[in-house]
């Protein structure tokens, strides 16, 4: 048992000051006064501090990105510790260009193994490339049969993209829905969105001309091609924009049209920043980082004066419920005690995954079967 007691809780709802009560992995109560009734619950003093539900990045390269610039170009594997300490308490894991050196049999051990450690884990099958690459020869059967995947991905308007055609992408879209359906799961089409001529044309022809819902396409990178998003985004559709300097800005300006619910924001952590020429020629090279998730609500906060529920409901519940994930992004009685607490100049001090703590103090408590910490 733990008693998290004075703590200004964003539910992401404001409820004010309030305690939360803990049981193994799960909230018991979230109230404004609870006494603890075992003498040996442990009692987290959060006086001065805001506690929000953890935070949930859909978007993180967890076996490492690259390869745009040879095979010295290709990112490692994710650490656990540098996922919690930015507040992650769950994410979803992903392919991005290189499906050749990385593969998604590699990307789905990595998952198991970070819940093995003690996060909440999901993953895409895919890559950029159509025709798709898959665990099990099938997309509809990755999404089925293995616990972890929720859906694919795959990329349009880039450069690096297989160029698919409109109804390559509706075949996909139709063979992730009906997987979905069969496994309880959003069987998504997660698009890597670039900065290409055709923008989010394919889809919106797709959503315009056929039966398949428009919520099973699920742009992402939406700042690249923000006109065409929130075209997306009133029509009906989920948009998801990558956190950075100018994202704050540019999610203000979408959330003048388009629900607050169908909006979210990831890090792309992990992931390889390309910078290319106007002639799509390689002239740097850069990394994904999960500190920019933070960052970029506190952006929103601080520079765009966006309410703090709305500002974290981008990186909690709305992607739980875009993701169906069930008992996240939430705080409240009967849901996973994924629980961070900052202090009040907004630093992280405290993260709890599934009720234990990963960050305690700001130290990092998370146990790696390999740590030189």
């Amino acid at each position: 048992m733990k008693l998290i007691k004075n703590a200004h809780v964003y539910a992401p709802e404001d409820r004010g000051v309030q305690d939360i009560l803990i049981c193994n992995n799960r909230i018991l109560a979230v109230r404004d006064h609870i006494d603890p009734v075992w003498e040996d619950t442990e009692i987290i003093d959060a006086a001065g501090k805001t506690a929000f539900p953890g935070f949930i990045d859909q978007h993180v390269h967890i076996i490492g990105g690259g390869g745009e610039d040879g095979f010295a170009s290709l990112i490692p594997p994710v650490r656990i510790r540098d996922l919690v300490r930015y507040g992650l308490t769950g994410v979803i894991g992903l392919l991005g260009t290189d499906a050749h050196a990385k593969s998604v049999e590699a990307l789905v051990a990595k998952t198991k193994a970070l819940k093995e450690e003690g996060m909440s884990a999901w993953c895409l099958t895919g890559s950029y490339a159509v025709p798709t690459v898959t665990l099990t020869g099938s997309v509809g059967k990755d999404i089925v049969f293995v616990e972890e995947i929720l859906g694919v991905k795959t990329a349009i308007s880039d450069h690096r993209s297989s160029a698919p055609t409109v109804q390559e992408l509706a075949r996909l879209a139709a063979e992730a829905r009906t997987a979905g359906l069969l496994a309880h799961k959003p069987g998504i089409v997660h698009l890597h969105t670039g900065r290409g001529k055709a923008g989010l044309k394919q889809i919106l022809q797709i959503v315009e001309e056929t039966d398949i819902p428009i919520a099973q396409f699920r742009p992402t990178h939406c700042g690249n091609q923000l006109d065409d998003a929130i075209v997306f985004g009133k029509k009906g559709g989920y948009i998801d924009f990558t956190a950075g300097e100018e994202t704050a800005h540019k999610i203000t300006c979408a959330l003048k049209e388009v629900p607050l619910g169908q909006i979210t924001l990831s890090s792309d952590s992990n992931g390889s920043f390309p910078k290319w020429s106007e002639d799509n020629k390689l002239i740097g090279l850069g990394i994904g980082k999960p500190v920019t998730l933070f960052a970029t609500v506190r952006d929103l906060i601080e520079k765009e004066h966006v309410s703090v529920c709305d500002a974290v409901s981008l990186i909690t519940c709305n992607v739980a419920e875009a993701m169906l994930l069930t008992n996240k992004g939430y705080l409240k009685d009967g849901y996973d005690a994924d629980i961070v607490l900052v202090d009040e100049k907004w630093n992280i001090t405290d993260v709890l995954c599934r009720g234990e703590f990963a960050v305690h103090d700001g130290v990092i408590t998370v146990k790696e079967k390999y740590s030189d910490a």
